[in-house]
């Protein structure tokens, strides 16, 4: 190496004797690397989104491909949800496939994720990507017990509310703007995933609830490429459940507030 530049957080900027510059970032012996470095190569796989190529990782560390930034524009957005949605139709063998060589035990930020497959979605999605996540908020307060009533309303509802079925889709799994890197390349680039087969419209929900830069061009350029099942914006509410209570897990009681009002306006829509 010909020198390091610490970065935020657990993340480094490193330059190789070749010349080239490379992030390196800091496991904590969890698994957790290794669980982003076989998303990453499956997402990869799927020659779509531009991802950073893994060069190397292990139970302490992950050594990816530094992206050069560059602006946002409407141009790489609509580029972007193209790309994304023939990433998303590449597929997954099941809901709640893991990466191929990924663990079962994974994560999505700091929080536990369990990758454990099944073929019906909205009962896959409540076992494994709500549910668990509610617990955990009751369990330590953040959620008032008599208030998850009506998270598991939403739950229980699931099979009415899920629009037509799909078959699983190649889902980044952590798709907030602070994991979309707009490159200099003018293309879009994603890092940090926290990859899983899933339904194509929680990237979408997650991408809307957290903010994205010109996102009615990424929503323009994915109907073009994938139209989205008649009645898709009425269901933003129900695949923000999983990314709400994940941070109301970790940030405690103000997204707590968010993902009960989320099931509220659900309830509510529904009738």
């Amino acid at each position: 190496m010909t020198g390091e530049r610490p970065l935020s957080g657990a993340l480094t900027e490193a330059g190789l004797d070749d010349g080239r510059t490379v992030m390196v970032k800091r496991g904590d012996g969890t698994g957790a690397a290794r669980a982003e470095a076989a998303g990453l190569r499956w997402l990869a796989d799927a020659g779509t989104v531009r991802i950073p190529a893994v060069h190397g990782d292990d139970a302490r560390w992950l050594v990816t491909d530094r992206v050069a930034q560059g602006p946002a524009s409407a141009r790489a957005a609509a580029r972007f949800g193209r790309e994304l949605a023939a990433l998303h139709a590449t597929g997954a063998p099941a809901f709640g496939a893991a990466p191929p060589g990924g663990p079962a035990d994974a994560y999505i930020g700091l929080a536990p994720m369990r990758n454990d497959p099944g073929e019906d979605w909205p009962r896959w999605y409540a076992e494994h990507r709500v549910l668990p996540y509610l617990r955990s908020a009751v369990d330590a307060g953040t959620v008032r017990a008599g208030e998850a009533a009506d998270v598991e309303r939403v739950c229980a509802r699931l099979p009415e509310l899920a629009g037509p079925a799909e078959p699983p889709a190649r889902l980044h799994g952590d798709l907030w703007n602070g994991n979309v890197l707009w490159g200099a390349d003018g293309h879009v680039w994603l890092i940090d995933p926290a990859a899983h087969g899933g339904h194509r419209e929680t990237d979408l929900a997650m991408l809307r609830l957290f903010g994205c830069p010109h996102l009615d061009h990424v929503l323009a350029g994915y109907q073009e490429a994938a139209p989205l099942a008649e009645g898709w914006a009425d269901r933003v509410g129900v695949h923000q459940l999983f990314p709400l209570l994940v941070h109301a897990v970790l940030f405690g009681r103000g997204y707590a507030e968010q993902a009960l009002a989320a099931a509220r306006a659900v309830l509510r829509t529904a009738g």
